[in-house]
């Protein structure tokens, strides 16, 4: 399994399991294929934010 806190295991089009803002309390992931990366540092101990093609603003939580 990849590490979700490396940016560079995130690229665009990578498919994956993001949690969003508001689910966060819930853990409720949210699934789709990564548009663009919107973490600046190399790596991020919560997971890196990306948006996906839909729109959806997250944390990746898995890279499936």
């Amino acid at each position: 399994m990849q590490d979700n806190t490396i940016r560079k295991n995130v690229p665009a089009g990578t498919h994956v399991m993001v949690v969003k803002k508001e689910d966060q309390r819930t853990g409720k992931l949210t699934e789709g294929i990564v548009k663009n990366i919107l973490t600046n540092s190399a790596v991020h101990p919560r997971g890196i934010k990306v948006r996906l093609e839909d729109g959806t603003v997250g944390r990746v939580q898995q890279i499936l």
